[in-house]
C-alpha cells in the first residue's frame, strides 16, 4: 500500500475534474473500438477522450485480454493512457492517467469499470489501491513487451511509469 494516501488524494482530485467528461451508458449500450494497427477490439472507458486508440497487450479471439493498456495519440503525439486489466474485449478495473498526457492538467480517474467507465459512484479506498496494483502489473507488461521487440526507450518510459503507479 505504498503510497495509498497519495493515490486517494490524486484520485478524488481527480473525481471531480473528470465529472464533466463521463457520461453514463447501460452496459448494453458499451461502444466497442479498434486498434488502427492490429484491429483488435476494445471497449475503451467514456473518460479516455475519444480518437485513435492503441491496445498494447494480449488479443487473443481479436479483443484485448488480460494486463495492458489503451493509449490516445494524435499522428505521433501521445494523450491520456488507461492501464488495466482487459477480459474479453471489455475493462475490468484500472487507472486512467491524465497526467502523462498534458503538462498542464494532469492526475488519475480509478476503479472497477461500470456502466462504460471507471471510477463510477463512490470508490473506496481498497478498491482504488487494488486499481494502481493492477496498473503497475500493466505498465510493467507494457515495458517488458516493449523491452521483447527491442524498443529500449519505450520499455524503460513504461518501467517509470510503473513505478509512479506504484509510488
Amino acid at each position: 500500500m505504498r503510497g495509498a494516501c497519495l493515490h486517494l488524494a490524486l484520485a478524488a482530485a481527480c473525481v471531480g475534474g473528470a465529472a464533466a467528461l463521463r457520461a453514463q451508458a447501460p452496459a448494453a449500450a458499451l461502444v466497442w473500438s479498434h486498434d488502427p494497427v492490429s484491429w483488435c477490439r476494445f471497449v475503451a472507458p467514456l473518460s479516455l477522450p475519444a480518437g485513435p486508440t492503441y491496445w498494447t497487450g494480449d488479443c487473443p479471439g481479436g479483443k484485448a485480454s488480460g494486463l495492458g493498456m489503451l493509449r490516445r495519440r494524435d499522428g505521433q503525439t501521445s494523450g491520456e493512457a488507461f492501464y488495466g486489466e482487459f477480459r474479453a474485449g471489455i475493462p475490468t478495473m484500472g487507472v486512467i492517467d491524465f497526467a502523462s498526457a498534458r503538462a498542464n492538467t494532469g492526475g488519475f480517474m480509478v476503479g472497477r469499470f461500470v456502466n462504460g467507465d471507471v471510477g463510477q459512484g463512490e470508490v473506496t479506498f481498497d478498491e482504488r489501491d487494488h486499481a494502481f496494483q493492477i496498473a503497475t502489473l500493466a505498465a510493467k507488461a507494457v515495458s517488458r513487451r516493449y523491452k521483447a521487440q527491442g524498443n529500449a526507450t519505450s520499455a524503460a518510459f513504461y518501467e517509470k511509469q510503473a513505478k509512479v503507479l506504484d509510488m
